[in-house]
């Protein structure tokens, strides 16, 4: 699964890196960089809308439009591809209103015995990437609308099963036109599940890190820093 990630990148580098065409004054007015983002908290994503990238915020944690109540988000901060097209709480979002998640890396955490040590994944370059995702719209009874989200993941890759059997499904460059795309190149919604469950997996590093990452209420950047306490995994 993912269950904590990461967004510092420099906002105008997000918006060059993503093709960024529009986004409301207040989204790059709150913009502070995140070490620590947790379920039910506002990111951003991006989606296309008439041709054009949208920089949107989405709760964290997908609210079907059927749901009765908006809790029902916390139990949906993730999807698996494999699976996307046979749960009602995903499918017309699969195919209707898919999205990139914005980060920079991304935790995971290692059981030893009765310990859990967090590790911190990130591409070699520290550049930012896209983990694919979905997104829904939900109506309170009081009128209200929240637009939510949740993280669509995959099988681990091999270095990383020794960490998690679950990871984010992490986007190349190239794929992400065809993730956004409303028609998908013609494609259709079992063909598209079955092209990104394939995609090979891009490099990432990894270290140990403190356990400062466990509280959402830390958001230093100490959270990604190295821990003595383990040897780096790759």
């Amino acid at each position: 699964m993912c269950g904590r990630f990461t967004l510092y990148t420099e906002f105008l580098k997000l918006i060059e890196r993503f093709e960024v065409e529009f986004f409301l004054g207040e989204i790059s007015q709150s913009y502070a960089p995140r070490y620590n983002i947790a379920p039910t908290q506002r990111i951003l994503a991006v989606t296309e809308e008439g041709g054009k990238r949208i920089l949107r915020t989405f709760r964290w944690g997908l609210i079907p439009f059927w749901a009765k109540e908006a809790s029902m988000g916390n139990s949906f901060i993730n999807a698996r591809i494999e699976s996307v097209l046979t749960k009602n709480s995903f499918k017309q979002s699969f195919v209707k209103r898919r999205c990139l998640i914005l980060a920079d890396g991304f935790y995971e955490w290692k059981r030893e015995g009765r310990r859990k040590i967090p590790y911190y994944f990130f591409l070699p370059s520290r550049e930012p990437f896209a983990m694919a995702g979905l997104w829904d719209r939900w109506q309170a009874p009081s009128g209200e609308e929240i637009f939510s989200c949740t993280i669509i993941t995959r099988e681990a890759a091999e270095e990383i099963r020794p960490i998690h059997d679950r990871m984010p499904l992490i986007l190349p460059k190239g794929e992400e036109e065809t993730w956004l795309d409303p028609a998908s190149h013609a494609l259709t919604p079992s063909q598209l599940q079955a092209r990104f469950a394939s995609l090979r997996t891009l490099p990432l590093q990894a270290h140990p890190v403190s356990t400062l990452v466990n509280s959402p209420q830390n958001e230093s950047p100490q959270c990604i820093i190295p821990s003595d306490s383990q040897g780096s995994l790759f």
